[in-house]
């Protein structure tokens, strides 16, 4: 059997891995350094997605963005990590947990010792783990991050309002408490049963 296109084919995929990975981190410290790169984000954004809210009143806007968003990501998560990998080790922590706090109450310091050096050899399979958790990250930022700068770019140049369950009428751009605004409140409400069902829908995770 010809290894020859299996290699060709991840050779592609690990170029396209690293270029999206890299998309995603320009993308993300371009908002943190630069004013105005959050700005051009914003404008080239509005050439997308400036039909919107023209279509449907704001809060449904930023229903659509949550949703978005939240399909996104959990189609990354559930292509790019090891469920079956992170749910071993969640179990292997927990185990080992449970032996220390054993030992531990039992005043075994023979034992604690053995554990403490276990925990040393453990330390790569949590490295890992860290590496796995972060790097779908860079990816999610390549639409989320676009997505956001339009939002504030549209807010900034446009006075909306939402009228709230129990709380009445508030201008989206001011503070809930904090630094939290009225429209990342409404779009976080938003997120959390969207991105809920379609974990549920793709069995994602499923870590207790």
């Amino acid at each position: 059997m010809n290894p020859k296109p299996t290699l060709g084919k991840l050779t592609v995929k690990q170029s396209l891995d690293n270029l999206a990975l890299g998309v995603g981190f320009f993308l993300t410290f371009g908002i943190m350094l630069s004013a105005e790169f959050r700005h051009g984000v914003g404008v080239v954004m509005e050439l997308v997605l400036g039909w919107l809210p023209a279509t449907f009143p704001f809060h449904i806007v930023l229903f659509l963005l949550a949703a978005i968003t939240g399909l996104y990501a959990s189609l990354i998560q559930k292509y790019t990590m090891d469920w079956d990998f992170m749910r071993a080790q969640q179990e292997k922590m927990k185990g080992f947990q449970k032996q220390m706090r054993e030992a531990q109450l039992a005043g075994d310091k023979a034992r604690q010792q053995q554990l403490q050096q276990e925990q040393m050899s453990m330390m790569g399979d949590q490295g890992k783990m860290m590496k796995m958790q972060f790097k779908p990250m860079a990816y999610i930022g390549i639409v989320s991050i676009p997505l956001f700068m339009w939002a504030y770019l549209y807010i900034s140049e446009n006075a909306i309002a939402i009228n709230f369950p129990f709380w009445g009428v508030h201008d989206v751009n001011t503070t809930v408490i904090g630094p939290i605004l009225y429209w990342f409140y409404w779009y976080f409400i938003c997120s959390i049963p969207v991105s809920q069902i379609i974990r549920k829908a793709l069995d994602i995770g499923g870590m207790q």
